[in-house]
């Protein structure tokens, strides 16, 4: 089977890969992410892109796919990545309350095969709306420790689920990887993605 390596430490996207019937090795890049784009997708293709490329040019093999993938969450052109601490994941989360925002993830496929390397890079985005929340249940989900280690504060599998109201797209593309997307790209190279020799 063709080899896949997830460049990512998140929880999230390996339960997501896993689910999907993937068989893969993961190999978290911990390379120093420079953003040099302005656009939120821009952004997450080209950090998505250096996490791939990293880990290819360091355990990429003859025949194999290395998934690098990246998540952000825009609200009103403002970019909210993981919070620094507690304060800042309630502001976040009270800025997004009652309001639309939208979640972006990148994803880039750096794929060896048959001697030949060449990249995938695209992404997804998903708009979530959150229904009014109480202070009083910003403060309980933030002392959670939930939301520190996720982009815009938020985990719409977790706790918080209580108070998304609707999403427009794709879910998975929220939790942090948009695999049909990445199937369907996949599947232009592969005519069995899962099953390739």
């Amino acid at each position: 089977m063709m080899k896949y390596i997830l460049a990512s430490a998140s929880p999230r996207r390996k339960e997501l890969l896993t689910q999907a019937g993937f068989v893969f090795e993961v190999i978290p890049s911990s390379i120093e992410e420079k953003i040099t784009k302005k656009a939120p997708a821009e952004i997450v293709m080209e950090l998505a892109s250096q996490k791939a490329n990293d880990i290819f040019c360091r355990y990429g093999t003859k025949d194999c796919v290395v998934i690098g993938a990246d998540t952000i969450v825009v609200y009103r052109d403002e970019l909210l990545g993981k919070p620094k601490d507690k304060a800042e994941a309630y502001d976040m989360l009270s800025m997004l309350a009652d309001r639309t925002h939208q979640v972006y993830t990148g994803v880039s496929l750096v794929i060896s095969k048959k001697g030949r390397v060449h990249t995938r890079t695209f992404y997804e985005a998903t708009d979530v709306t959150f229904c009014p929340v109480s202070k009083e249940d910003l403060h309980t989900y933030v002392e959670t420790g939930d939301p520190l280690d996720k982009a815009g504060a938020y985990g719409i599998q977790g706790p918080f689920a209580i108070h998304v109201k609707c999403i427009n797209g794709d879910y998975n593309n929220v939790v942090g990887l948009p695999v049909c997307r990445l199937y369907q790209e996949l599947l232009t190279e592969y005519p069995s993605p899962l099953s390739e020799p």
